[in-house]
């Protein structure tokens, strides 16, 4: 860590990432709170992590919990000439073991490949279950290691497939195989 980049700014020159693609239950968010308000000398080693237009890669909840406490600054790191690939990984990367996706954010905003790439593997948005419309063949031959995944719709409803498994992979080859690996 370059601690030249280590400072103290005040929470509203801080920007929320309108692409964060993570968020918290209240319950999450009210021990948050309580968490930054009991002890908030933690932020100094936890700080959040803004780019150089003071936008946030990591810690966005923490933010809005600040300012739920009731705190006036906090301490960033500033992180200076990452590409926005290198922004968009670190936020993924910053998330993958805790907390709860937004799916239609990761959706919409995000590459499912590099997400997974990036160690989220079991993005499968929550409203989305292999049961919906998947049926396993179990008529393959027995010394086959094979198996057959049958999609069943009717008419009306293939537009609702076709637009949960986008939301899930950008083929539905891949949005299968992430539906079968959850």
């Amino acid at each position: 860590m370059d601690l030249a980049n280590y400072k103290i700014v005040k929470l509203s020159d801080i920007k929320e990432n309108s692409e964060n693609p993570r968020y918290i239950t209240e319950n999450d968010f009210n021990s948050l709170v309580d968490s930054i308000r009991g002890f908030p000398e933690m932020l100094k080693v936890k700080p959040i992590i803004i780019d150089e237009k003071s936008v946030i890669l990591g810690g966005n909840m923490r933010l809005k919990a600040c300012f739920e406490a009731g705190l006036k600054s906090v301490p960033v790191i500033k992180i200076e000439g990452w590409s926005d690939k290198q922004k968009k990984e670190f936020i993924i990367k910053d998330n993958v073991h805790s907390g709860r996706w937004d799916s239609d954010a990761l959706a919409n905003n995000w590459n499912s490949e590099l997400l997974i790439k990036w160690g989220l593997n079991t993005f499968v948005p929550e409203d989305i279950e292999l049961n919906d419309f998947f049926a396993e063949n179990e008529d393959n031959a027995p010394d086959s290691e094979l198996k057959t995944i049958v999609l069943n719709y009717i008419e009306t409803e293939y537009i609702e497939i076709k637009e949960k498994l986008s939301r899930i992979s950008s083929t539905p080859e891949e949005a299968i195989r992430i539906l079968l690996s959850k």
